[in-house]
């Protein structure tokens, strides 16, 4: 019988070894193709950050960049990278959807113009066209930062130029642009010798935000991996804070196709943006922007931040 045991207890522990090994298995739905903004996850899968703490992570580029969070809150993915403002949107929509960590700590969007061009103050919007790519919370961005110059979202008209941003203001499509980033767009328009200006949103009465953050279902909030999965994401943080050159050959290493010159000053400008506590949480902003969101009528009211966003541990 001795025999039969040791095969038995060795058959468990193989299963227990497999079941361990796929509970280890982690995955990732980005909310855009791979890209500066994207970093720290990519460092952390080539340098063997997630595989130091335990995990086998699949970064995944989706098809529809609205369809993570959904996706995850569905169960097909396990985190998705998302914007904190539509988070909270979902939230209200009822979305059971987690907030686990912070990946770019400050807002990126921002108005843009041509530094030559006809908008030299907010207040030369007023009858201009102005160029936004998703509908979403544009509406609440554009009547701040015109409020704070006395006009509002009626003093201009909305254009959707869909992903096209740079093209419509270089092209004289529209006067200015919403939703450009200040790590992408601006040196974007530089390097094709049209130089932007920008208005930054949390200057003209937009609460400060976290741009992107990892959420996970409601049901994997206290698993494991989740707390695994940030540690990890700080030490690839930090280490291309300490090494940003050779964060930036690793980088452009399993991304060749990024590597030209847009790409890599856009890693540069980003570098500092990338939140170096991933799991800290700061309830106040979560509850000001909150604030914000019901004041401009795009919420009723939101549950306790407790409920929809956590401190992994």
């Amino acid at each position: 019988m001795k025999p039969l045991r040791l095969l038995l207890v060795a058959a468990a522990l193989a299963v227990s070894a497999a079941q361990a090994s796929a509970a280890d298995k982690v995955t990732v739905l980005l909310d855009w193709f791979v890209n500066p903004d994207h970093a720290p996850l990519v460092v952390a899968k080539e340098g063997g950050f997630f595989e130091k703490h335990g995990l086998d992570v699949e970064l995944i580029a989706p098809a529809d960049p609205s369809a993570p969070p959904r996706l995850v809150a569905a169960g097909q993915a396990d985190i998705a990278v998302t914007y904190q403002p539509d988070m909270m949107l979902q939230v209200k929509e009822g979305l059971p959807l987690t907030r686990i960590g912070t990946l770019v700590e400050t807002p990126l969007n921002c108005l843009i113009a041509l530094k030559d061009g006809p908008i030299q103050k907010l207040e030369d919007l007023k009858g201009k066209k102005i160029g936004y790519s998703v509908a979403s919370l544009q509406n609440a961005y554009i009547d701040s930062i015109l409020a704070s110059v006395g006009l509002t979202s009626k003093d201009v008209e909305l254009v959707n130029v869909n992903f096209n941003l740079s093209t419509a203001l270089m092209s004289g499509q529209v006067d200015a642009v919403i939703d450009g980033y200040r790590n992408f767009e601006l040196t974007q328009l530089a390097i094709e010798g049209k130089a932007g200006r920008a208005w930054f949103p949390e200057e003209h009465g937009v609460p400060p935000y976290d741009e992107l953050i990892y959420v996970t279902r409601n049901e994997l909030r206290d698993d494991p991996r989740m707390a695994r999965f940030i540690a990890a994401v700080e030490d690839a943080t930090i280490f291309l804070t300490n090494h940003p050159d050779e964060a930036l050959a690793m980088f452009l290493k399993a991304h060749p196709d990024l590597d030209d010159e847009l790409n890599r000053k856009a890693f540069a400008d980003t570098l500092p943006r990338f939140a170096k506590r991933p799991a800290a949480l700061d309830p106040g902003r979560y509850d000001r922007f909150a604030a914000y969101l019901k004041e401009r009528g795009l919420i009723d009211t939101l549950p306790p931040v407790e409920s929809y966003a956590i401190a992994p541990r």
